[in-house]
């Protein structure tokens, strides 16, 4: 191994524990270590019959994703609001109750115990997501267009959610008794896996897609680190904080209806307390900064001579793109050696391959 490839290493190492993510991740490892030596038996999975008399799969892992997912769900749209915004909407706790009565108004109609549901299910996860996305855009309008501060916008809506959330089923707690409205929440017939997994790794390859092919994940981090410069460069900064907090809305209303999926009922004073404290710890812990935007940018450097260059300026450029500047002080600033460029662009402004 020569100095150059130890330098190179080196270098990543030190970048690596730069990133915020580090600390969250060095300390879930910690605790699987020592999960592992205290008790080996918290990692185990077993195939076991539920209630219902269907084989699934049990144990702490399995438990522990499966009360995570509406908290993924939640993660993703706050973390969409947390970078364009600089701050977080604590009201989506409140939110989810409003959205999981309005799925069971729905399913139920005017008679709180119906014996059959009054509507089909995706109708009710639809009006759901209408009003979820409705009350995200009011938090967006006080965000973007009155230019509220996040916290104390949402706090409007994390204080009356829930009597809204009552007021919807005139106070009573209705249940569904048809066994098909608990598949979401819980098993599907066959499946040894919960299904709110299910609909949270869908949830996050549907992310995944919004954020690579479309410009919402750039705007957003542009209009959180400078709006006034967003603009300049074409960006509406007030557009794109009403449409994170839109998005997150649509993800409150998918965590909604899984949550009063898993009980067929619902408690309006405790379903998803506090979870908005979880969904922005999360949003942290993944890395990003609470106080919006913030992402890595990468960038070439430009070297001109007014004429042919004569041979100290030569030795210089070569210097500069010697092993021991782009191997070393190039990779400690952050930025891309030259030598692992793909691309090249001459002083006509031409770009080719390397």
């Amino acid at each position: 191994m020569n100095e150059t490839t130890q330098k190179r290493q080196g270098n990543f190492l030190t970048r690596l524990v730069r990133k915020q993510i580090f600390i969250p991740l060095a300390a879930l490892l910690l605790l699987i270590v020592f999960n592992l030596i205290a008790d080996p038996s918290f990692f185990a999975i077993t195939l076991k019959e539920n209630s219902l008399g269907d084989l699934v799969l049990t144990g702490n892992l399995i438990t522990i994703l499966d009360n995570a997912s509406e908290l993924v769900i939640l993660a993703i749209g706050m973390t969409l609001v947390t970078a364009a915004s600089g701050g977080q909407d604590i009201s989506v706790g409140s939110a989810i109750a409003i959205a999981g009565s309005v799925v069971l108004r729905v399913l139920c109609g005017t008679n709180s115990r119906p014996d059959t549901l009054q509507a089909p299910i995706i109708v009710a996860f639809l009006a759901c997501c209408v009003v979820s996305m409705l009350f995200g855009a009011f938090n967006g309008t006080l965000v973007a267009v009155f230019k509220i501060q996040p916290m104390v916008a949402t706090l409007i809506l994390y204080t009356a959610g829930r009597s809204i959330a009552a007021w919807i089923n005139n106070n009573e707690l209705p249940m569904i008794s048809d066994p098909s409205f608990a598949y979401y929440g819980n098993f599907l017939p066959g499946v040894a896996v919960p299904t709110p997994i299910f609909i949270a790794v869908i949830c996050m390859i549907l992310a995944w897609a919004l954020l690579r092919f479309t410009n919402i994940g750039l705007y957003s981090q542009a209009v959180g680190i400078n709006a006034s410069a967003a603009r300049l460069n074409g960006i509406h900064p007030q557009f794109v904080k009403f449409l994170t907090y839109v998005i997150l809305g649509l993800c409150v209303a998918v965590a909604g209806f899984i949550k009063v999926s898993r009980f067929s009922t619902i408690n309006y004073s405790v379903v998803a307390k506090d979870i908005e404290m979880d969904a922005i710890l999360a949003v942290a812990l993944g890395g990003n900064a609470l106080s919006g935007g913030k992402f890595n940018i990468w960038a070439y450097e430009h070297m001109y001579t007014a004429a042919d260059a004569d041979d100290a300026t030569k030795a210089f450029i070569d210097f500069m793109m010697s092993d021991d500047v782009q191997g070393s002080l190039v990779e400690e600033e952050g930025f891309i050696p030259a030598s692992d460029m793909k691309v090249q662009k001459d002083a006509k402004g031409n770009v080719t391959s390397k």
